[in-house]
């Protein structure tokens, strides 16, 4: 039997700049993953993390 989801999530984290930043090293658009606990945290999370195409540090937001 499958289990059910649990409150830890599984969340994809993407660079805000990259869309619209015309100064990039290269083409492309950053993201991580990582895990929140939906309970503690329903809405969108936002942290700032290093974008290897923008070469600096940059918000990233949640996706879908």
């Amino acid at each position: 039997m499958a289990k059910n989801k649990g409150t830890r999530i599984v969340i994809t984290l993407e660079c805000t700049e990259c869309r619209t930043n015309e100064n990039q090293r290269t083409n492309g658009v950053s993201r991580y993953t990582t895990k929140k606990n939906r309970k503690n945290t329903p809405d969108r999370i936002e942290l700032k993390k290093f974008c290897r195409y923008c070469n600096t540090h940059t918000n990233h937001k949640e996706t879908k």
